[in-house]
């Protein structure tokens, strides 16, 4: 697994990890910025890490990321929004 990651340039969160295989495939979120919220527009992750847990872990970092850097989610993709009402320790960065 490598270090969560902002790209500003690109408005993208990404964070790799390591298939069954040992190749490191990407887990990304795009997002829009409005002000100190970042609007979740759509997560993906690599055909070949479904099912591995890799996305959760992924938005698990993201919502730790806006945690520590005060900012708000707003999330629009449907996993993000499923994601982040399961996880309701993360309440504090969603909008």
């Amino acid at each position: 697994m490598t270090e969560f990651r902002d790209v500003v340039d690109e408005h993208r969160f990404e964070q790799g990890f390591t298939d069954a295989e040992g190749q490191l495939r990407i887990v990304f979120a795009d997002y829009a910025v409005q002000g100190r919220t970042r609007a979740i527009l759509h997560v993906e992750a690599d055909p070949a890490l479904r099912g591995s847990g890799a996305a959760g872990q992924f938005m698990q970092a993201l919502a730790e990321h806006a945690r520590a850097e005060d900012l708000k989610l707003q999330p629009r993709c449907s996993y993000a929004v499923a994601w982040l009402k399961r996880h309701r320790e993360f309440d504090d960065v969603v909008v």
